[in-house]
């Protein structure tokens, strides 16, 4: 069994990330890093923002796999393919508050993980100071 996080390099997911980490701990399992990449988020600064969470990885001593899928790739269903893929026993989001027009217009990655999981999902918010 496994715990699979989404991972983006925005505060959720940094939230996500630390979650995920603990749950790993917790449940003594391994953690699948699934970082999926939007046409709006490529570039060196993502590479870079991955490398800090190796560092935050290795620290920690969990057991870890860094997933980065094709930059076409529909987020959700990265995330709920690779959940199956590793008989997941948790699923862990970073979340973000969107406005009743956002979440019309955008569909949500979280909405839909937790509505289509094999798994139960942790949904964690990120502290905003």
């Amino acid at each position: 069994m496994t715990v699979v996080v989404g991972y983006m390099p925005t505060a959720p997911g940094h939230a996500a990330l630390d979650a995920a980490i603990v749950e790993a701990e917790r449940r003594d399992t391994d953690l699948v890093v699934v970082q999926p990449r939007p046409k709006r988020h490529p570039g060196p600064e993502t590479n870079a923002d991955i490398d800090v969470e190796r560092e935050k990885l290795a620290r920690s001593g969990v057991r870890y796999t860094l997933h980065e899928p094709d930059q076409d790739s529909d987020p959700a269903d990265v995330i709920l393919d690779t959940a199956r893929e590793r008989e997941a026993e948790l699923i862990v989001l970073g979340i973000r508050r969107r406005s009743p027009v956002g979440k019309i217009i955008m569909a949500s990655t979280a909405q839909r993980v937790l509505l289509e999981s094999p798994c139960p999902v942790l949904s964690v918010k990120a502290v905003y100071d």
